[in-house]
């Protein structure tokens, strides 16, 4: 059965969408397959639900907008006014139920408190929790409540659900004056006992996200927008700001992203506001609204037409006084047109939230294997809990340095750049217009820099018994390949990531040659992280050895089931071959049936099975049907292939016929990582490289 949590606010207003927003983004980190539920959304005759429609188009949640919804609030309203509210909550349980079992965890959202009875609303949404078998989040607000008042009120709702037998894992308090937090945090710490609540979180407020755009005003006031259209998407507004007086007296009355409102015949008011905004020595203002049934004169309206606008300009229909009352009702909203707004309150939610312990209440259950989503989350939190520096020696790859730019923004790993001509990078970095800082990540050329020398020698004393001589070692060390490998080696550096152009082969020379394998480890061998729809495999060997022994391919099952490991994926063996079992026969099965002998003997602490075909290691009913008895047919998470032939071919199929993302290879067995890119790699690929490598250096 689906997990899920149930959000109650404790009345209208309360920024129930900031936390909606804001836990959809934290459960996806967890599982993929997350739907959204409302048992009653707010009536709209013509229009979608606003947030409903936000919510489903922002994270692309895999349902319909019909779907997502049992009632409007005017069939809710008829049925339970017509004494069939069993009805209505049957009917939402019914549907609820259905919906449930397409999803890992279903985010549940109660009513917005649309009605004159609260009360009824706070009970109704209790019932439907109850009934669903959701634990409870409230949301409250602080918006015209003191600390006392705001905890009373909380108090008395946590009481009322768990009266109804509702369990409430936390609440949280938005729109809290930034002044107030202290004394709101104080009032709370006071007023309930530890454990009494469990948790309440408090988030300030964040003027911005409570600033209606001039699009939204322009919908709601059912507004002409006469000029400047594509700016009421992004401009907010502060302040409303009548026109009551003279041009003269009202200029010092404006305030910066204010809105002014005048009377359309007010000649004097729109062309001074046009040129105030335009001045440096007046604040900036967000729109000019136009009021009443009057025309713009023509004279004006020719003005008006003739400029460039960067400010928009509105008309409504209703007198200035009517427009007044009428923008205090204005409701500002998150929308999907205004990405700066839900960047910002997604900010907010975890900046203030304390999500390890709502991760901890909200998702006591493990999905079956591990998600994508949950797999690229954990390596960004693995890579930066102890941050590493990688070194890039392709420097001049536009692939390479828009990956740069973006691990730059994750901030998460440290990076160096290597290339002959360093001016031929920055040209690189500036035609394309990406936002690399250099300070962070150098671009060293090999033969520029002040180790080069050190390094010469130290290649040559490696490799001297191989008959390379000071002057083949200090043309070698002109490459980039092995001066990053020497990085590695000397501790410059504590990985490296190459292959976008360079070949395999060139990659991996040089870190077998003075890097080498770690202790006990006979073979380098390699690994791919499939991220498939539901769950993470790790395929292994796809891309270093061609033909292994049977002993070669027992240590490759060890190194990367300890690779799977380390990377928090359940290692579970299945040595592929063409038969299951003790059926088949032949040199090839063999070969697999000794290979899990060895990995056996030498490693009984882990699950192995072989021979084994694909589809029974992978799929729980075909094994079940061929290997009734094993532990790990039909649960398969790390697949050995016998040959480099069949597994490199199998992971292209997959990624190619699922839309996998393959992260690889990943080079095990060396002292220190040394990874290989694909030369078609995307800049995703070396993205993911780069932190695997960063998360490898950790244990080197």
């Amino acid at each position: 059965m689906s997990k899920a949590v149930y959000i109650s606010t404790l009345e209208k207003n309360s920024g129930k969408s900031i936390v909606s927003l804001g836990l959809i983004d934290l459960l996806l980190r967890q599982t993929q397959n997350i739907g959204y539920f409302r048992p009653v959304i707010k009536s709209r005759p013509t229009k979608k639900d606003f947030h409903t429609d936000l919510i489903l188009n922002y994270f692309k949640l895999s349902q319909a907008y019909e779907e997502s919804y049992v009632y409007t609030s005017e069939q809710i309203n008829e049925l339970i006014g017509s004494g069939q509210s069993e009805l209505v909550i049957d009917t939402i349980i019914d549907r609820y139920k259905e919906f449930e079992k397409r999803f890992d965890f279903v985010l549940v959202e109660g009513t917005d408190f649309i009605g004159d009875n609260i009360a009824f609303e706070f009970d109704i949404n209790a019932q439907i929790a109850r009934n669903l078998g959701c634990p409870v989040l409230l949301v409250g607000t602080a918006n015209g409540h003191t600390p006392s008042e705001s905890a009373g009120s909380i108090k008395l709702a946590v009481s009322s659900f768990k009266e109804q037998d509702c369990e409430v894992i936390g609440t949280i308090v938005n729109r809290v004056p930034e002044h107030l937090v202290t004394q709101f945090t104080q009032v709370f710490n006071e007023k309930f006992q530890q454990g009494q609540l469990n948790e309440v979180a408090i988030i300030p407020e964040q003027p911005m996200l409570s600033q209606p755009s001039v699009i939204e005003i322009a919908e709601q006031l059912d507004a002409e927008i006469m000029f400047g259209e594509d700016l009421t998407y992004t401009t907010l507004v502060e302040r409303f700001s009548v026109a009551g007086m003279g041009l003269t007296n009202y200029l010092d009355k404006l305030t910066e992203n204010c809105a002014v409102i005048a009377s359309s015949d007010r000649a004097e008011i729109i062309v001074g506001s046009l040129q105030a905004h335009l001045s440096e020595n007046y604040p900036n203002l967000s729109t000019i609204i136009l009021t009443g049934d009057f025309e713009i004169p023509g004279s004006v309206y020719r003005l008006l037409k003739g400029l460039t606008h960067n400010i928009p300009i509105l008309k409504v229909k209703p007198n200035t006084y009517e427009t007044a009352i009428g923008l205090n009702n204005v409701k500002a909203n998150l929308r999907l047109d205004n990405e700066e707004k839900l960047s910002i309150a997604l900010q907010y939610f975890n900046e203030h939230i304390n999500t390890t312990s709502l991760e901890e209440k909200l998702i006591k259950f493990k999905p079956k294997g591990m998600t994508p989503k949950m797999f690229k989350y954990q390596l960004k939190q693995s890579a930066k809990s102890r941050r590493k520096k990688i070194v890039l020696p392709e420097g001049g790859d536009i692939r390479i340095l828009k990956a740069v730019e973006h691990l730059q923004e994750m901030n998460i790993v440290d990076l160096a750049l290597l290339h002959p001509e360093p001016e031929v990078v920055h040209k690189i970095i500036k035609d394309n217009s990406l936002n690399i800082d250099l300070e962070r990540t150098k671009i060293i050329s090999p033969i520029s820099s002040p180790k080069y020398a050190g390094y010469t020698e130290q290649l040559f004393e490696a490799r001297k018994h191989k008959n390379v001589t000071l002057e083949i070692a200090q043309d070698l060390m002109m490459d980039e390949s092995y001066f990053g490998t020497m990085m590695v080696k000397m501790g410059d550096a504590d990985g490296m990531v190459s292959g976008a152009i360079n070949t395999t082969q060139h990659t991996i020379r040089p870190a077998l040659q003075f890097v080498k394998t770690k202790k006990g480890i006979n073979v380098v061998s390699s690994v791919f992280f499939m991220c498939l729809a539901d769950r993470v495999l790790v395929y292994g060997d796809c891309a270093v050895n061609p033909n292994p022994t049977a002993e070669q391919l027992a240590e490759i099952a060890i190194s990367s089931a300890d690779t799977a490991k380390s990377f928090g994926v359940e290692p579970k063996i299945a040595m592929l071959s063409y038969s299951s079992g003790s059926s088949g026969k032949g040199e090839e099965v063999e070969k697999v049936r000794t290979a899990t002998d060895l990995v056996k003997e030498s490693r009984p602490d882990l699950l192995v099975e072989g021979p084994i075909q694909y589809d029974a290691a992978v799929d729980p009913a075909v094994g079940k049907k061929k290997m009734p008895d094993s532990e790990v047919a039909g649960q398969a998470s790390v697949l050995i292939f016998p040959d480099l032939n069949t597994g490199n071919n199998t992971y292209k199929a997959v990624q190619r016929e699922t839309g996998a993302i393959a992260i690889g290879p990943v080079l095990q067995g060396l002292n220190k990582p040394v990874n290989d890119l694909s030369r078609g790699c995307t800049v995703e690929d070396i993205v993911n490289t780069v932190i695997i490598t960063a998360i490898q250096a950790q244990t080197s």
